[in-house]
């Protein structure tokens, strides 16, 4: 006769989770590390009292947003490898509504979360209850049907036996390097408080293996082929290069086959920037070197990479007569894009198979070839050095010298955090990533608010590691709330605040588009009434420390550079604010290498719009569909 534990539905799983492992190369790592949450009806008496009964066995950390409670969980799992993440938990209503921005950007990064949001009585025993929507064509409907196409698993348990399946599916999933992302697991605040026997083995320790598939014989015969018969092939390293820790594999790879290797946002550090086969980002935000190559590439070859439309510049970038796409991934679903021949295998194992079979045909590209790329590296570095270098240390920084003050300071054990505004783009052009995890660009979603929760979850990853959130005023204001979280529990993260009074790249945009910077400074309304008055008053520094955060006021290049080295010598929460120069300009840093598709007004009065428009149609006219 099977054993059975009676235990309420919150308590079960709260128990089954402390009991879920992934297992990649041997190494075992806890599934979920954690849970977030912040309690209200919809799951205080649930969730809440089932973590405090089994405090023993899961953690618990006091979020201050839902939102934000994911991005940290996403923070921690990358910081992880994907091999481990975290749980959030909320209430019913506005709780469970705020998990879904977190969710999307989860599943487009392809990082695993688990979402356990509270939801509407399942025996409906008053309808409707605070909070619920009423759905007049469907009963069955809750404001958590929300999170259905942001999951790449969602269920509703309405019953305690339902848990069983849901729970082992959702660990499926979560632990699937093809299917991974946020899984959303509903949970009506009634079935979470009823009692249920539960068999034991439910609980037993389960270990989840992350596989490593090797690449098909024929698939393999044929990439070696293209790759032999290329001129002028180029690596596009993605982030699966990171996910699958390929970074030693492509770098053998590399310097095998002496292919240049250019990078994605999320590929950034796939090879340390020294490396004599790295060439920097590549895209609309990437260096004048991989654009270039990129421009007259003849193969194509795409590793761990979604190709977003920043990678291709919207279609236009890879323009090379008979290009050729090869994909190595291990979702099917990106390995035929760009109608590429597809080489569906884990990265590090597919690289190390190519670089086994090339290694065989000695196969190396051209020496005029690798000058070629050297020469342009090293013309594209004295630019950085142009860029980062201040001759008056005694003045306001630019933003780029910012970024110079900080490269100056930090080693291969930090880590840098940013995913959106003017940073992306001078850090994908400009940051010297010294390490595979260095650079940690939150780029699929570009969330704004990503930035200081998603430090939180590296630091409690890697506690070692000096990790900082670079944010600009724009970000901070969407969402500083975790640094009472940071403070709260002595986590030392650093954030690097950049005041520019307003949204700068979003502001650069709306100029080159004829919008003229509408709306997109944080000024005073003028007469006319756009926003082009005098800065706004308001000191988010003074803000920074009223949330119980270190602050480092810094005016000057010299005193930038004093208060970095103070900051990072900090075992406290510690941000160092710095008003940059130019307000009403992006930033100063090399302009973009490629076009960026953002649709311009067809018909307009304005002159801007007009001209733009000009602009815009004729970069349209270069787009190019591979198939």
């Amino acid at each position: 006769m099977t054993s059975t534990t009676r235990l309420t539905v919150a308590q079960a799983l709260v128990r089954f989770l402390s009991a879920q492992y992934t297992e990649r190369d041997g190494v075992r790592h806890r599934l979920i590390g954690a849970t977030w949450g912040i309690f209200g009806h919809g799951n205080v008496a649930g969730i809440g009292q089932a973590l405090i009964e089994h405090r023993d066995v899961m953690p618990y950390h006091q979020g201050r947003n839902e939102q934000s409670m994911v991005h940290a969980a996403v923070g921690y799992a990358r910081q992880s490898n994907r091999l481990s993440t975290h749980a959030v938990t909320t209430s019913i209503g506005p709780g469970a509504t705020n998990l879904v921005t977190g969710a999307a950007l989860a599943t487009i990064n392809h990082l695993p979360v688990l979402l356990l949001p509270g939801d509407v009585f399942a025996t409906r025993p008053a309808d409707p209850v605070l909070q619920q929507l009423e759905v007049p064509y469907a009963g069955d409907v809750s404001v958590n049907d929300c999170l259905r196409p942001v999951s790449r698993y969602f269920d509703r348990i309405t019953r305690p036996e339902a848990l069983i399946p849901a729970a082992l599916q959702a660990m499926r999933v979560l632990a699937d390097p093809v299917e991974t992302g946020a899984v959303t697991l509903a949970l009506p605040q009634d079935v979470q408080a009823e009692a249920y026997d539960w068999p034991d083995d439910f609980f037993a320790e389960r270990v989840w293996v992350v596989r490593r598939p090797g690449a098909d014989p024929t698939e393999l015969a044929e990439v070696v082929r293209a790759i032999r018969s290329a001129r002028r092939p180029l690596v596009v390293a993605g982030g699966g290069v990171h996910h699958s820790r390929a970074e030693e594999a492509l770098a053998e790879f590399a310097e095998v086959t002496r292919i240049p290797v250019a990078s994605t946002q999320a590929g950034k550090g796939s090879l340390r920037y020294d490396h004599p086969q790295d060439v920097g980002g590549v895209g609309h935000t990437g260096t004048a070197t991989a654009d270039e190559l990129a421009r007259t590439a003849d193969l194509v070859i795409g590793v761990g990479t979604r190709y977003t439309d920043f990678t291709t510049a919207s279609g236009t970038l890879f323009a090379g007569e008979g290009v050729r796409f090869l994909n190595l991934n291990i979702a099917p679903f990106d390995g035929h894009k760009l109608a590429g021949m597809p080489l569906i295998a884990d990265a590090r194992t597919g690289l190390e198979e190519l670089t086994e079979r090339l290694e065989m045909h000695d196969h190396r590209v051209a020496d005029s070839y690798v000058t070629e790329y050297t020469e342009d590296k090293e013309r594209w570095e004295q630019r950085v050095d142009a860029c980062y270098e201040a001759d008056e240390p005694d003045v306001r920084p630019t933003q780029p010298q910012v970024l110079g003050a900080l490269d100056a300071i930090v080693d291969e054990s930090d880590v840098i955090i940013n995913a959106a505004g003017s940073l992306p783009g001078d850090l994908h052009k400009l940051w010297r990533a010294r390490s595979r995890d260095q650079y940690h660009l939150e780029y699929g979603y570009s969330c704004m608010g990503y930035e200081i929760p998603a430090a939180l979850g590296v630091k409690l990853a890697a506690p070692e590691r000096n990790v900082w959130a670079l944010v600009g005023d724009g970000t901070y204001l969407m969402m500083p709330t975790e640094i009472v979280t940071a403070v709260q529990e002595g986590v030392a993260i650093k954030v690097l605040l950049v005041q520019n009074h307003g949204y700068a790249s979003i502001g650069g945009l709306s100029e080159e588009t004829g919008a003229e910077r509408f709306g997109t400074a944080y000024r005073y309304r003028a007469d006319d009434g756009t926003f082009t008055g005098a800065p706004l008053p308001v000191d988010l520094a003074a803000n920074a420390a009223s949330l119980g955060m270190r602050v480092l006021r810094a005016k000057t290049v010299s005193g930038l550079r004093e208060a970095l080295v103070e900051a990072r010598a900090a075992d406290t929460a510690t941000c160092v604010y710095v008003e940059t120069q130019t307000a009403d300009t992006v930033s100063g840093p090399p302009p973009a290498q490629a076009w960026w598709d953002v649709p311009v007004a067809e018909t307009a009065t304005r002159p801007s719009a007009v001209k733009a428009r000009e602009l815009y149609e004729r970069h349209v006219s270069t787009r190019r569909r591979h198939l």
